[in-house]
């Protein structure tokens, strides 16, 4: 077995982009599958293949024992761009199909709406080749335990696999289950997190040595990673503005928003419409993979406007205007939930698909469209060799400041902004005469919580009343078809209908972005929901053992492995969000079981930190604050919202606020409340200086720094 896959040496393909079709009645296609029942749209993609596809249930995997057959397990996205290659020259092949059909059970994953399936069978995947990605295509015995798995496979190396692994289930099955065993065994027992006894000290000097680890990898010209692709990764930014502030370090700061700056000058942002891409493929953040995820997107609004809190950079703020303006025009529904992504593939006016399409322009197109304007805008935009991509096409981006064009094209920087602005609503009136990038409607919990994160963001740091609006519209829309008279959450909704148990990353960023909102409108049902969540994860979520989360509630059903999400990533791991959640609602409710779990799970992960601090970068953000005071800032009294908006104006990373305008139960406000006075109390740990009425004299007690 060992021969086997080591003869097939998968070419990983990162992320990208891919393309959701319009669901056709079934009696115009010659195939239809079992997919045409499912509400995803990657499934939906698929439902018209000749390959007998089963969606990921008990009854198809019931099937595979019943035939005794192997089990084909494809995974992917409705943005994957990769996953759309492998589909058009294998899944709509039909004798790739009868391959397929004849031995296999074939069986398709939207790994958006099922991640638990997706985990296990990456960590397969990456056990056997030592890397990973979509599409994920993993081969298992009728039980489901893998055998084989890589990502992309062209057709003939595709075909070719699958008739080795047929004939070796058939004539050699012993050999077939015992690497299974081995490879099963693997899966369950890496990521294993162990109870760490020892006593959870948590210093500032542990947090510089995982910074001096971390320094080698930055590339301190253009941001990022000195290697590509180059992915935005919000978590890691965040925690490393906040760093650089706190410990007064300049190397830090300018990598910081040079990445920031690098990143929103970028073709992998959308100049003209707003919004990120899911990452570049070169070192300059210039050329896209070019599908959009709202998940990226939602974060970045939340670290971009913590940027401009510290810097007041005009860039950073109209990053978020932007931004938030496209998920506005594009990914939100009528109800207030928001969708999942775009795709990167369009129609080009020739009709064939395309990568990229809805986004390129030809210079001969941007000189008629900008006209006299066009010296300075092909300055601004780079209409030539730095912003060229492919097929004399264009991808715009940026690398001066709107004061380096005001400057050499003799305008003033007002100037400049209003041609910027003309032009991009030139270009955007263009561009929506092109057919638009097909769109991914399912609406998930988690991703809707990121998203809701960074609409409460952006009120607090710009106070645009419409962003608060917009996020406690999405915040009801999830109460009210999401969460389940039992307490626990769904994660989908499609079509009116709200299906799958939640998973812990949609407990984790829900609760989150719960406390964030209560923080900026002092309505304790915020608070209130985001506790009774977390007494919901602790009842079917929580370890004993290990003292950490499973991914899985105990009302899931059982897989080959029950798996924990330790290492953040482009999204934080829900471990970490829990943990940082668990510390603040501590504070709120003086529950010292709540803060001993905080300390313990950080506390099992601390030795990981130095050795890989990227992927620890929201731990390190809750070791930052148990490394320093961290302050219980409570306002009460009838003026208390326009105090908050006030405090809000400071960067503050080390607290947490709370509030009321009249008598409040709550533990951290009780006996806080005066008829005639609106009190500002800064407290560490429940020890409090004298009670202040003028915002300005109340944050000089702060101490922000290390």
């Amino acid at each position: 077995m060992q021969r086997l896959f080591t003869s097939f040496i998968v070419v990983i393909i990162f992320l990208s982009s891919c393309k959701t079709q319009t669901k056709k009645t079934m009696d115009s296609h010659k195939y239809t599958n079992d997919l045409i029942n499912e509400t995803s749209p990657y499934l939906l993609q698929h439902a018209h293949n000749p390959v007998d596809w089963k969606p990921w249930k008990q009854e198809s995997l019931d099937l595979a024992k019943k035939e005794n057959k192997l089990i084909i397990i494809s995974v992917g996205y409705a943005a994957c761009h990769w996953c759309h290659v492998m589909e058009h020259e294998s899944f709509e092949n039909d004798s790739v199909a009868k391959v397929m059909n004849a031995d296999f059970i074939s069986i398709k994953v939207d790994r958006e709406e099922r991640p638990d399936v997706d985990q296990v069978y990456m960590n397969a995947v990456q056990l056997i080749t030592g890397r990973g990605g979509w599409p994920l295509n993993c081969i298992a015995l009728p039980d489901g335990r893998p055998i084989f798995g890589g990502t992309y496979f062209p057709k003939e190396q595709w075909i070719n696999i699958l008739n080795q692994l047929s004939n070796l289930y058939k004539n050699n099955p012993e050999e077939a289950i015992e690497y299974a065993e081995k490879l099963t065994q693997g899966v369950q027992e890496s990521e294993l997190i162990e109870l760490n006894t020892n006593e959870a000290v948590f210093t500032k000097e542990e947090i510089d040595i995982a910074i001096t680890t971390w320094r080698e990898k930055f590339d301190y010209k253009l941001g990022g990673d000195q290697t590509a692709p180059k992915f935005p990764m919000p978590t890691n930014y965040h925690f490393l503005l906040r760093y650089g502030f706190q410990a007064q370090d300049e190397k830090i700061k300018e990598y910081t928003n040079t990445t920031l700056t690098q990143m929103a000058y970028g073709g992998m942002y959308d100049q003209v419409g707003g919004g990120f891409s899911r990452y570049s493929v070169d070192v300059k953040w210039h050329a896209p993979h070019f599908e959009k995820m709202l998940y990226d997107n939602g974060q970045l609004v939340s670290l971009y406007a913590d940027a401009y809190l510290i810097t007041k950079n005009e860039l950073y703020k109209e990053t978020v205007i932007e931004t938030l303006n496209f998920v506005e025009r594009e990914l939100m529904n009528d109800e207030g939930g928001f969708y999942s992504s775009l795709d990167a593939d369009s129609n080009t006016p020739e009709g064939e698909l395309e990568e990229g399409a809805f986004y390129v322009w030809t210079k001969p197109d941007l000189e008629k469209l900008i006209d006299a304007d066009f010296d300075i805008f092909q300055d601004y935009y780079n209409i030539n060799s730095y912003g060229k991509w492919e097929h004399d096409n264009y991808v715009l981006i940026r690398n001066k400041s709107d004061k380096e064009i005001a400057n050499k094209h003799n305008l003033t920087i007002l100037q400049i902004k209003n041609k910027v602005q003309s032009w991009k609503k030139t270009l955007l009136k263009e561009r929506s005469k092109k057919e638009r990038p097909r769109l991914d409607d399912k609406t998930l919990t988690s991703w809707n919580a990121l998203m809701l994160k960074g609409y409460t963001d952006a009120y607090r740091v710009f106070n645009n009343k419409h962003y608060l609006e917009i996020a406690l519209k999405n915040a009801n829309f999830l109460i009210n078809n999401q969460l389940r008279k039992d307490g626990g959450l769904n994660r989908n909704y499609k079509n009116g209908k709200s299906n799958i148990n939640g998973y812990l990353e949609d407990y984790a960023n829900l609760i989150d972005a719960f406390i964030s909102l209560y923080e900026v409108t002092f309505d304790e049902k915020w608070l209130q929901t985001s506790k009774q969540l977390t007494d919901y994860t602790f009842e079917h979520f929580y370890d004993k053992t290990s003292g950490m989360f499973f991914f899985t509630s105990d009302e899931d059903e059982t897989l080959i492995a029950r798996k924990m999400e330790v290492y953040d990533n482009v999204i934080p791991a829900s471990n970490s969000i829990m943990a940082r959640n668990l510390a603040k609602l501590s504070h709120y409710y003086s529950d010292a079981h709540y803060l001993k779990t905080s300390k313990q799970m950080l506390n099992n992960v601390k030795e990981s930190m130095n050795s890989y601090p990227s992927g620890h970068s929201n731990w390190l953000q809750l070791m930052s604050d148990f490394s320093t005071d961290y302050y219980e800032i409570t306002i009460s009294g009838s003026d208390a919202l326009s105090k908050l908006k006030k405090i809000n104006q400071s960067y503050i990373p080390n607290k947490l606020i709370a509030g009321s305008l009249k008598e409040s139960k709550m533990p951290l406000m009780k006996d806080r409340f005066n008829n005639n006075e609106t009190f500002i109390y800064i407290c560490v740990d429940g020890a409090c200086k004298l009670p202040e009425t003028e915002v300005e004299k109340a944050l000089k007690q702060l101490k922000t720094q290390y």
